[in-house]
Order: structure tokens, then C-alpha cells, then sequence
């Protein structure tokens, strides 16, 4: 505890995600008072023209509800 998956463009390198991952981690455990090594991140790269398909459609607009830090962009 806790999981969090990173959806992003392809085209970051392994260095500049695990980078990511790391302050992720940081930042979670701080906020939510766990250890660093409770947290887990996964990154997922998707190719630009798949975006609205598999992320968009699948999980940014149908979860609208439940994001706590909304995108300021619409796909419409």
C-alpha cells in the first residue's frame, strides 16, 4: 500500500521515470504517513495517437468523479 500507475506518453527514458518514480514514492509516503518502501510505481507509456483510446476513454472521462487532481485539457 499504496499502488499508483503512471499513464504517460512514450518516449521518456528508463532514467528520467525512475526519477519520477522516486519523488513520487517520496512525496506519497510522505503526504499519507507511510514508509518509501510501502509504495509501488508502474509506468505505462502509450504512443500519442492511442491516448484518447486506451487512456482518455478508458480511464481519465469515465472516472471524472474520482480524480482528485483533474486534467486541464479536454480530448472532445
Amino acid at each position: 500500500m499504496p499502488h499508483v500507475e503512471i499513464k504517460c506518453y512514450s518516449g521518456r527514458s528508463d532514467e528520467l521515470k525512475r526519477e519520477c518514480a522516486y519523488k513520487v514514492a517520496e512525496a506519497i509516503a510522505a503526504t499519507f504517513g507511510c514508509s518509501k518502501s510501502s509504495v509501488s510505481v508502474a509506468i505505462k507509456d502509450f504512443p500519442k495517437e492511442e491516448w484518447k483510446e486506451k487512456v482518455w476513454d478508458v480511464n481519465i472521462a469515465p472516472e471524472m468523479d474520482r480524480l482528485y487532481k483533474k486534467p486541464e485539457y479536454s480530448m472532445s
